[in-house]
């Protein structure tokens, strides 16, 4: 999150730092405030000087779930300073950290580093809304920005499974740039460095390079996760055993296409067709949508190709179109069956002066001016959630974590970052699917988990599974898997998608850890191996 316009420009070459200078000398964790430190060795364990956030803060926490369950845990805030060859601090990268303690005499505990999207957006999204240990209630149809940010035990989160890290990009969140100037950090290149030399970091500073590794992203969150896995293995010497790309954008150039390109509207049409279904009362499902599927790229894309001249093409469209989206035939017909999402907000109760969310036709909200032909309005899930979850994350440092950081504003959801953001260079949108296969294919063990809501109109659902068709098979096993829940962008705010999104992730995670556990135990690689001459 945010959906993003691509807007393509030169990447710079150089990168924003050196890897193996951001991995060298990493300072222990500063322990809670309170605990016998001196100010002194506090300090010396905060590292290189210029810092400008807090030292960090381990604080026992606990939680009861709605079934009963206690989960115990230490939460760490804090932040991971970035240095240059010479040591100098280049950036320091907010992040709050759960961990739970291995059972007795069990394997080491998994660990889950977790970024959002945007660009620009801090991880606070999959914090308190997604996996970490408390939520912010955000279900039913409509959100209030002056709604309580009080949080609750969360009933889906990960923590039972694994530990967590969640990031915070440069210029998100608390995090910075040392001098102040974040914009060498804001392009693709650079902020996948940054962000796979934090997670090094992380695993050196605490001991943790022998766990299991896992990532989780958002939205572009998604996008950067084949991208900072590839860094990790290709460069640190890092390996994943699993990412789950939530609500990714795996290729820009089927997010916002031309009114012109047809896969725009092939994307889309399964997510209008789900909405469809919602307003009358009945729950989506990828059984009841694959009539919408197969007609998206099959007929449809067909007639789409003949144009809007081709008036037989259009009348088809136009029938098929508006029976799918539950729309008027008229205004689709006045769209020669190419619907867009503005419309799609605005039609279905425009006469009762209501829109919906681009991230989910579900969420909706008052139109500021329903009786004009066209009308701006913000989103009613997107825009009405940044002030909750702000204050939320505010309340959470200071008052459960005892992280305070007076002298920086918070930032949820970072416009200069996404307006100053470089998409690089060519003729060609970025993707990520070729990092994705990158991955795939050198790593045997490794699972990838790619998570949709149905009625999510800005990263569709469809367009991943498209995607995914193009892949190789990599091997006899699955490997590579599409799940699709009731909900939008943040499907997760619905109680049910929240709890099969946990029961997926858990099955993947799962499936990794015997992969990775058959591999040491037999000293075999995943795949079968070629057979190999005898010396």
């Amino acid at each position: 999150m945010p959906r993003s316009a691509f807007r393509p420009r030169l990447l710079p070459a150089a990168r924003a730092l050196s890897l193996l200078a951001v991995l060298a000398a990493a300072p222990a964790l500063a322990e809670e405030a309170g605990r016998g430190q001196t100010a002194q060795a506090a300090a010396t364990q905060r590292g290189p000087e210029g810092r400008k956030l807090p030292a960090d803060v381990t604080t026992e926490q606990a939680i009861t779930l709605p079934d009963g369950r206690s989960l115990a845990f230490k939460a760490t805030a804090g932040s991971l300073p970035l240095v240059d060859e010479n040591g100098k601090l280049q950036a320091e990268i907010a992040f709050i950290a759960y961990t739970r303690a291995p059972e007795p005499g069990g394997p080491e505990r998994p660990v889950t580093f977790a970024v959002n999207g945007g660009p620009g957006a801090a991880s606070a999204y999959l914090n308190i809304g997604a996996i970490g240990p408390w939520r912010l209630p955000a279900d039913g149809a409509s959100i209030s920005p002056s709604q309580d940010p009080a949080l609750t035990p969360n009933d889906g989160t990960w923590l039972g499974f694994t530990d967590l890290v969640f990031l915070d990009p440069v210029g998100t969140g608390y995090s910075r740039a040392a001098d102040g100037d974040g914009k060498r950090y804001w392009n693709i290149d650079s902020d996948a460095s940054v962000l796979a030399s934090a997670i090094a970091r992380y695993l050196r500073q605490n001991e943790r390079m022998g766990a299991p590794k896992f990532f989780i992203g958002e939205s572009y969150g998604g996008f950067r996760g084949p991208l900072i896995a590839a860094k990790l293995q290709e460069e640190i010497g890092v390996g994943l055993s699993g990412l789950t790309l939530l609500s990714p954008v795996l290729d820009f150039g089927w997010l916002q296409p031309p009114r012109t390109n047809p896969w725009g509207h092939v994307t889309r049409l399964p997510s209008f067709a789900a909405a469809a279904l919602e307003r009358a009362g009945t729950l989506p499902t990828r059984g009841l949508l694959a009539d919408t599927e197969a007609y998206a790229s099959g007929d449809y894309l067909a007639d789409l190709l003949k144009g809007p001249a081709d008036r037989g093409a259009v009348e088809r469209l136009t029938g098929r179109v508006a029976a799918l989206a539950g729309l008027d035939p008229a205004l689709v017909r006045e769209q020669a069956g190419r619907l867009s999402t503005r419309s799609v907000q605005r039609a279905p109760d425009r006469s009762a002066g209501r829109v919906a969310s681009a991230y989910d036709t579900g969420i909706t909200g008052w139109d500021p001016d329903p009786t004009a032909d066209q009308s701006g309005f913000d989103d009613p899930l997107l825009t009405a959630i940044q002030a909750p979850l702000t204050s939320a994350m505010i309340e959470l440092y200071t008052k459960r974590l005892n992280w305070r950081v007076p002298n920086l504003r918070y930032e949820l959801l970072n416009g200069a970052v996404n307006r100053g953001w470089t998409w690089g260079g060519g003729r060609s949108a970025p993707e990520s699917v070729g990092a994705l296969r990158g991955v795939l294919a050198l790593d045997g063990r490794v699972r990838v988990l790619v998570a949709h809501g149905f009625t999510d109109l800005v990263t569709p659902y469809f367009a991943s599974k498209l995607l995914i068709d193009q892949l190789p098979a990599y091997g006899a096993e699955k490997r590579l898997t599409l799940s699709v829940y009731p909900g939008g962008h943040m499907f997760y705010s619905r109680a049910d998608s929240r709890a099969a999104f946990q029961r997926d992730a858990e099955a993947m995670y799962a499936a990794a850890l015997a992969a990775r556990s058959d591999g040491r135990a037999t000293g075999n690689p995943a795949e079968p191996a070629q057979q190999r001459p005898t010396p």
